[in-house]
């Protein structure tokens, strides 16, 4: 065999092995991207009943009788709506008579109804004295069968049939589930909605965010453009890097030590969340912006300290400014972790029940994985759906702050 040939044949191997290695990582994405789009499909596939909910029509007489009101009366606060709501059930089936089959009956009809007959009233009191129509929800169990179609034990036969007589007399209707996102959490899971713990993840959010960009920021500054080189600053560096890698829960515990019980700062309020998260994502913030610092171009920095420019100047008017696009995008992936952090916020009581939307900083909250977790834990059947669709939501709110991160660097974005 000539030299040639034994370059040829080893040609021929080496190429053999590139191709081999250009298949394997063709599979190795195509396997992760099929794993990517199972879980996104099973992810949506059960979410999509929680978007959608039944209601049923109520012909609901607002008459003082039916009320327990006097006649003439123009207050409803103590009006017996309770009562008004149960008699126009009992109407639909006049022939249900027994206490325990009125009872079931009744368990058809979400506990939400009473409050929806009585919001009816007050929001158009010239209602009163008459007989009109009020659209309410159904019980979870029976929301669950409309949806699915297959039967579950929490329902009886008869309680079927009289599912089967509302559909064919043609009282419930399918409509988009509005109460999934102007409701905070419930007991009951036919009103169980995010906004709550929407809310909560905004304020904690902007807490962070307030907190960790500026000092963030000034840090990696310092650290990059002014700090001697020293072992002082060598061993702040290191344990930046060291902080990065620390496990979220222990800033939970140093949250709970620190604002809670050293400071005496409220328990799952979105102030101490923010706090505590802000700890978690100042090393991130501080990493990514002295990376993007480093990458401004000597020349820059030349370039103005020979025109008469100060340090400071220099700094913070050519620098900071050219290296803005990458700070800005490692603040937002930082702040996408902060969303998506559950362990540290456990520690400081956010996992507490909270039914009322906070309206500050200050009331307490809880947040979008929190509710998931909250959610994923709960035996009713439709809490699997509803988890499903928190988790939605919280995805949306990711993906919608990284395209705000590639649309900030594509647009400040510089070609040396």
């Amino acid at each position: 065999m000539t030299n040639t040939d034994r370059i040829k044949q080893s040609l021929a191997k080496r190429y053999k092995r590139e191709r081999r290695f250009q298949w394997y990582g063709r599979a190795a994405v195509f396997a992760g991207f099929a794993f990517l789009v199972v879980l996104m499909l099973d992810i949506f596939t059960k979410a999509y009943p929680a978007f959608f909910i039944h209601y049923v029509k109520l012909d609901v007489a607002y008459t003082a009788e039916a009320l327990d009101l006097e006649e003439g009366a123009t207050e409803f606060d103590n009006a017996n709506f309770r009562g008004a709501t149960r008699d126009a059930i009992y109407a639909l089936f006049p022939e249900v008579s027994k206490r325990k089959d009125k009872r079931d009956l009744a368990k058809l009809f979400s506990s939400e109804a009473e409050f929806q007959v009585r919001n009816r009233l007050l929001n158009n009191p010239s209602l009163f004295g008459s007989t009109t129509s009020v659209w309410v929800l159904l019980d979870d169990d029976v929301d669950s069968y409309l949806q699915s179609g297959s039967k579950t034990a929490r329902l009886n036969e008869t309680q079927l049939a009289h599912v089967q007589t509302l559909q064919d007399a043609g009282r419930i209707e399918r409509r988009f589930n509005t109460v999934f996102f102007s409701t905070g959490d419930s007991r009951e899971p036919e009103i169980a909605g995010v906004l709550g713990a929407t809310m909560g993840s905004i304020f904690t959010v902007t807490v962070c965010l307030l907190v960790a960009f500026p000092i963030g920021v000034l840090a990696a500054v310092y650290l990059e453009e002014f700090a001697p080189q020293n072992r002082w600053v060598d061993l702040i560096e290191i344990n930046i890097n060291n902080l990065a890698a620390v496990p979220s829960i222990v800033f939970g515990l140093l949250g709970l030590a620190v604002f809670i019980n050293f400071f005496g700062m409220p328990r799952s309020a979105p102030v101490v969340g923010g706090l505590v998260l802000a700890l978690m994502t100042l090393p991130t913030i501080i990493i990514s912006s002295r990376s993007a610092i480093k990458a401004v171009p000597p020349s820059i920095r030349e370039a103005a300290l020979g025109v008469g420019a100060s340090k400071m100047q220099t700094v913070f008017q050519h620098v900071v400014p050219l290296a803005m696009p990458g700070i800005l995008t490692g603040t937002i992936i930082g702040m996408a972790q902060a969303l998506g952090e559950t362990a540290p916020l456990l520690m400081i009581g956010m996992v507490a029940f909270i039914v009322d939307i906070p309206q500050g900083f200050t009331d307490s909250a809880t947040v979008l994985p929190i509710q998931i977790y909250l959610w994923a834990d709960s035996p009713e059947r439709t809490f699997v759906a509803k988890t499903s669709a928190a988790i939605v939501v919280l995805l949306a709110f990711l993906v919608c702050m990284n395209a705000l991160a590639v649309f900030l660097r594509k647009k400040f974005e510089k070609n040396w």
